[in-house]
């Protein structure tokens, strides 16, 4: 029997076994861990690939956004090279936030995605950028090419979202212990971070 290519006997890890797409780094395909529904967070097992249940989210604060991270990316040297603040990449895939117009709740799942920005974020003195993305062909924001196109209310609630999705009790918005958001950039920047983590992973884990 002959087999499509690429053919996948098994379910592929999303991290290593998908791919971030024949367009990256303008259009990337993204797999989605959590959607604006969730109030847990969930976290890929990166032995497995399986979701797991991370935490359930303390504050009424969900996700504004789908939230997932770009396939075969890895934050290290050269992610952290440009948040000079950090110094260093988290050692995760690189994050992503995907704008659509249409209500998806339902995670574990990958869409394509046009990178229009990303915001910058700082944790634990780790860089840990959030790409900032719009579902391909939506019917409301597939025209946005930057961040400076989006509504400033949507991009402050991403940046609100991060700054508290890790509190602990006790713990208030604004300590050094926390996840810092220090800025959103816009398209060329987020192309920039993207490539990094394309040529890290490469360093990492091979092509």
């Amino acid at each position: 029997m002959a087999f499509p290519k690429p053919f996948y006997r098994w379910r592929p890890h999303p991290w290593h076994g998908l791919e971030p797409g024949d367009r990256a780094p303008e259009i990337v395909e993204a797999y989605i861990e959590i959607t604006p529904y969730d109030l847990v967070k969930f976290e890929t097992d990166k032995r497995t690939g399986y979701l797991r249940v991370d935490r359930p989210q303390r504050t009424t604060s969900t996700p504004p956004a789908l939230y997932g991270f770009i396939p075969r990316t890895f934050c290290g040297d050269r992610v952290g090279r440009l948040t000079p603040e950090a110094g260093k990449g988290d050692g995760d895939p690189l994050d992503i936030c995907v704008i659509s117009e249409r209500p998806i709740n339902h995670g574990d799942i990958v869409v394509a995605a046009r990178v229009v920005g990303v915001l910058k974020a700082i944790d634990h003195g780790e860089a840990d950028d959030k790409i900032v993305a719009v579902l391909e062909k939506d019917n409301i924001w597939a025209g946005i090419d930057d961040v400076s196109g989006l509504p400033g209310v949507l991009l402050e609630r991403l940046a609100h979202y991060f700054s508290t999705y890790k509190l602990r009790p006790g713990e208030t918005p604004g300590r050094a212990s926390l996840l810092q958001v220090a800025g959103i950039e816009g398209r060329e920047h987020a192309l920039e971070v993207i490539r990094a983590a394309l040529a890290d992973y490469a360093d990492e884990f091979g092509d």
